[in-house]
């Protein structure tokens, strides 16, 4: 089994959502943080209600956040350019100019386990966030024929993640997702960790 698989899951997925292109990755999370770093973010919003790993993300990174009070459906904004879309399952659901990131967690429609991905509509910034999570490589070319340019993070979809969601695709694409909104979440402002 090769990386030529996620490839497809990623063409997939792209073409499900209306996107130009889809980079998959270990999990939503990632996804989110790959697209934080490429943009430069300094400045991210996270919803009062939503998993804690957003909030722990922007600490992680350093960025400028606050908590927002917003009764979010299906996905939310953290800045002016990416949507943490880990909930949303829809035909041609893709929010051109942006990069929205998905999540394939077991609990989501197209449950695998584990692992996501960022839609999007640009082919340099697809290159460019395919190097950054796949440590700085390309995964068509062995790493040590490479000369690495960029830095990397080891935030890539397996080939066995990406057969398995190519293999349940027909059936997530013919079955009614849930609709997830912010009342499917804590108040993360009532944890500790966040007082």
């Amino acid at each position: 089994m090769d990386f030529k698989i996620v490839e497809l899951f990623e063409k997939k997925i792209a073409e499900f959502y209306s996107a130009t292109y889809a980079v998959a990755t270990d999990c939503c999370t990632h996804a989110v943080e790959l697209s934080l770093r490429y943009t430069n973010a300094v400045q991210a919003d996270s919803p009062e209600h939503t998993y804690i790993s957003i909030p722990f993300t922007f600490e992680k990174l350093g960025i400028n956040w606050q908590f927002v009070e917003v009764k979010w459906r299906d996905y939310y904004y953290v800045t002016d350019s990416i949507i943490d879309a880990a909930v949303y399952w829809k035909k041609d659901g893709y929010i051109p100019n942006t990069f929205m990131c998905l999540s394939f967690q077991f609990k989501k429609h197209l449950g695998l386990g584990r692992g996501g991905a960022i839609l999007l509509d640009n082919k340099k910034d697809y290159i460019n966030l395919k190097k950054m999570s796949y440590d700085g490589r390309l995964p068509d070319t062995p790493w040590v024929e490479q000369d690495i340019d960029s830095m990397g993070y080891h935030y890539y979809m397996t080939p066995e993640t990406a057969e398995l969601g190519i293999d349940r695709l027909d059936t997530a694409i013919k079955t009614t997702p849930k609709k997830w909104c912010y009342r499917d979440y804590p108040n993360l402002t009532n944890m500790k960790v966040f007082r």
